[in-house]
């Protein structure tokens, strides 16, 4: 397949665009994340969800080290061409590093963030 596909998109300066995973089968918001041109690529390749870790200044394949892999059911582009959804499974039911479904777990209450999705599995448990 030609990479042309990768030219449409608007990248950041840093050569990055923001990217949504989403559950394909109930539509829940389950994470955000930045992809490199590398990563998107290899993201439509391998049909799972590699992202770029903007700390680790390294590629991040989801699920590496917890086994909660991303497989990838559909992408988009949005209107502007700087936005990629996923469509994804989420493998083990976990998408966040805090052991919970999706990273959205808080919410605004009277002024304060509040936890209202519970812990699926605990993150040590997760992370050896």
């Amino acid at each position: 397949m030609s990479e042309q596909w990768l030219d449409e998109i608007k990248w950041t300066d840093d050569g990055l665009v923001p990217v949504i995973a989403q559950d394909h089968v109930t539509g829940e918001i389950l994470m955000f994340a930045w992809m490199n041109r590398e990563s998107l690529a290899l993201t439509v390749q391998e049909q799972r969800a590699i992202y770029w870790s903007r700390s680790r200044h390294k590629l991040w394949r989801k699920g590496e080290e917890s086994g909660h892999v991303q497989q990838l059911k559909d992408i988009r582009l949005d209107c502007d061409n700087d936005v990629i959804l996923l469509k994804v499974e989420q493998l083990g039911g976990i998408a966040c590093h805090t052991g919970r479904r999706s990273c959205f777990f808080r919410q605004l209450q009277d002024g304060n963030w509040t936890a209202v999705e519970p812990v699926v599995k605990d993150p040590k448990e997760i992370y050896k």
